[in-house]
């Protein structure tokens, strides 16, 4: 990452490929800033709509209709055990088959200690057949480059694998969505790793858009993000400039270097916009040139 924000060279190669068909993600509350964006999106841009705690159902099915309505593709989220109940389940996807007309969605276990409903994690939200039974193509899980502060790195594995044969025996699209990571080394051994697995997926890597130091090591902190000062050092990043402003110029310079289909794959980049989406809609726009 750099100092300042600063313009990659135009789109080629490798990290051409890597930047067309981006996606990035808002919450239900960021409906100003998505009239804001939507011009500076290229068309039929995947955005996600999160799962936050305080945002209702009808916050996020609105958000996701009005990213249909911009011609993006709305890719809710659902929250396994934020889900009270199947009839929760159910009531919520309808209302975004018929209100946002969605094809997909990204499945995710949550962060609630306790279940508030039949939902433990993302797979018995994909075994429980409705997902299918709203038409829904594909489906994204989570990947996490840089491991899970509480998820040993052996069942994170074997949780990503299972959910991706579930979906793969239900009729689904896998799609594997990472956690943001800073690091291109571990971003690109956790893809080797993957690829010789037999995954054959496309993956979206969890990039942070354009935001400031601190607001970036206060959402790594959050999710457990190896954000160490070695790292945020490598990537340009100086702790004594906590509201300086930082883009992942370096980053995605360097992955679009070293990446190559045969070693790492389908992959696709995935924008965390912590510093606010119409920002970082702007900022997309001039990687593309």
């Amino acid at each position: 990452m750099t100092g300042s924000l600063s313009r990659l060279p135009p789109s080629q190669g490798t990290l051409g490929n890597l930047i067309d068909g981006f996606s990035l993600e808002m919450t239900a509350r960021d409906s100003d800033a998505l009239a804001e964006a939507a011009p500076d999106l290229p068309a039929a841009t995947r955005i996600a709509v999160t799962y936050l705690p305080g945002e209702d159902m009808s916050a996020r099915v609105a958000a996701a209709a009005m990213i249909r309505s911009y011609g993006h593709i709305p890719v809710p989220h659902i929250s396994a055990r934020r889900l009270a109940s199947a009839l929760e389940l159910e009531r919520f996807l309808d209302r975004l088959s018929t209100e946002a007309s969605i094809d997909r969605a990204f499945v995710v276990g949550g962060d609630l200690r306790e279940p508030a409903g039949p939902y433990p994690d993302a797979k018995s939200v994909i075994a429980s057949g409705l997902l299918a039974k709203f038409g829904l193509a594909r489906i994204g899980v989570a990947g996490y480059p840089e491991g899970h502060p509480s998820i040993s790195e052996h069942d994170l594995k074997l949780d990503l694998l299972t959910k991706l044969t579930m979906l793969r025996d239900l009729g689904h699209e896998g799609v594997v969505n990472t956690q943001f990571s800073f690091d291109a080394g571990a971003i690109l051994r956790w893809l080797e790793a993957l690829r010789n697995d037999g995954v054959t997926a496309t993956v979206r890597i969890g990039i942070p858009g354009p935001t400031t130091v601190k607001s970036l090591l206060r959402f790594a902190a959050r999710c457990g993000v190896g954000a160490s000062t070695a790292v945020l050092q490598k990537y340009g990043i100086s702790l004594t400039r906590l509201l300086s402003p930082v883009g992942p110029d370096r980053l995605l310079a360097e992955l679009g270097s070293r990446l190559s289909d045969g070693a790492h794959g389908d992959v696709k980049l995935h924008f965390y916009p912590f510093g606010g989406l119409a920002r970082t809609a702007r900022w997309a726009k001039t990687l593309i040139g």
